[in-house]
């Protein structure tokens, strides 16, 4: 299915362009997020803007992460495609050269008091090409660790940020920490994966961060490089958790950290939200080191205008509306910003109430530092081709290597296509 998006026709744009089923002043916009946080705060941006269009109605429509790309594909080559939405960096490049996004440059040079040069050229270096804008990042996210310091306390363990201050933040001093805080009489886990999806939709975010660490890398130019020693070495840290120490969340079983069942795992802030109601004390920090240092990952999104939405130059003006310095701002409570002014200010600092300024500091010390996720602009089939392979990695005796190989081999016929 994402090969027959990647090569929809120009026809098939067409009909995009007349089929669509959304009326003159409705406008629709599709995120991952399920968030009640998050949905009303989206929905303060649709009351803000309905103030000054008071005959719009905006929608957010809710696609679940894994099934997210698929589905905007499948309503694009259906010819009902959302008016906006958000837009993952990682697949960026394919929508872009498909020619499924719009070129919102104009609308955001004639913004009044829009100041585009305010976004960082680094983030927004996925989104332009030459005077083409093609989307507006509202979150440039880094990784970050969250742990469960009640119990740390209990174990009478240092915190990874008091690990950290030494100097002996890694990767193995997270294994240890994980081995010693698991307790399988209480249900509890050492380490989960991102968002609990570490072993199907988002595999790519445990995979990258350790071999990066390490001093590898997913591909160099147009060769895989995944199968390297240094890539091997670094992923069976992780295999070790799972099937020798027994740390980490197996494939199949729940271990939720932000229900107190798992003590440490690695996400976005936007998920701080889902502690609110937390009965255990917890904190952030950076990544850990591999033997290469530090190499912090930046998850990056976008608000981005699907160029054949029947409603495209409203949809362009809520874009720049929610994109623009005070949005941005406002935005920051959940994900850290592309804007300089609103990153390098005390506002970010204090902008979530979830987060101390010393914990804040932490977020922009690593999206200064961090390195975005791999882009391609065949990766949706990349990632397509390379599902059940990885899947091999998940086995006690897996040969990590030979997985590695294999998927190197998909990986390099799609590297090399244009």
């Amino acid at each position: 299915m994402i090969m027959r998006f990647i090569k929809l026709t120009t026809a098939a744009l067409a009909l995009g362009m007349t089929a669509g089923v959304s009326q003159a002043d409705d406008l629709r916009f599709t995120v991952w997020t399920g968030s009640e946080a998050h949905l009303s705060m989206l929905n303060e941006f649709a009351d803000g803007f309905k103030a000054t269009h008071p005959n719009t109605n905006i929608t957010f429509e809710t696609i679940p992460f894994a099934d997210y790309v698929q589905k905007i594909s499948l309503q694009i080559g259906g010819g009902n495609p959302p008016d906006m939405g958000w837009m993952l960096e990682g697949t960026a490049p394919t929508f872009i050269q498909s020619n499924i996004l719009a070129d919102v440059s104009d609308t955001l040079q004639a913004t009044a008091n829009y100041n585009f040069e305010d976004l960082s050229p680094s983030a927004m270096g996925l989104w332009q090409k030459d005077d083409a804008v093609y989307g507006v990042p509202f979150s440039t996210s880094p990784f970050v660790i969250f742990y469960n310091q009640s119990l740390l306390d209990a174990a009478g363990l240092d915190n990874p940020n008091e690990l950290h201050a030494k100097g002996e933040w890694t990767w193995g001093a997270l294994r240890d920490m994980a081995d010693t805080l698991a307790d399988a009489e209480q249900g509890i886990y050492g380490f989960e994966t991102m968002d609990g999806q570490g072993y199907d939709g988002r595999v790519w975010e445990v995979l990258v961060p350790l071999v990066r660490s390490y001093g590898g890398d997913v591909w160099q130019g147009d060769t895989c490089t995944l199968n390297s020693a240094t890539a091997v070495e670094a992923v069976q840290v992780y295999h070790d958790m799972i099937f020798k120490d027994q740390s980490a969340v197996p494939p199949g079983e729940m271990g939720d950290f932000f229900n107190g069942k798992a003590a440490l795992t690695y996400t976005q802030i936007s998920r701080a939200s889902k502690l609110d109601e937390a009965d255990f004390d917890w904190g952030i920090a950076p990544m850990p080191s591999g033997k290469a240092g530090s190499a912090p990952i930046i998850g990056q999104a976008a608000v981005v205008v699907f160029k054949d939405s029947p409603n495209r130059a409203l949809a362009e003006e809520f874009l720049a509306y929610m994109t623009n310095e005070a949005g941005v701002a406002r935005m920051a409570e959940f994900f850290p910003p592309a804007r300089a002014s609103v990153l390098g200010s005390d506002a970010f600092l204090n902008s979530n109430s979830r987060l101390t300024p010393s914990a804040m500091r932490i977020v922009a010390n690593e999206i200064n530092n961090g390195s975005v996720m791999p882009s391609h602009v065949n990766m949706p089939v990349i990632k397509s081709a390379t599902r059940g392979t990885f899947d091999k990695l998940w086995k006690a005796d897996a040969d990590i290597e030979a997985v590695f190989t294999e998927a190197c081999s998909r990986i390099n016929k799609q590297l090399t296509r244009k």
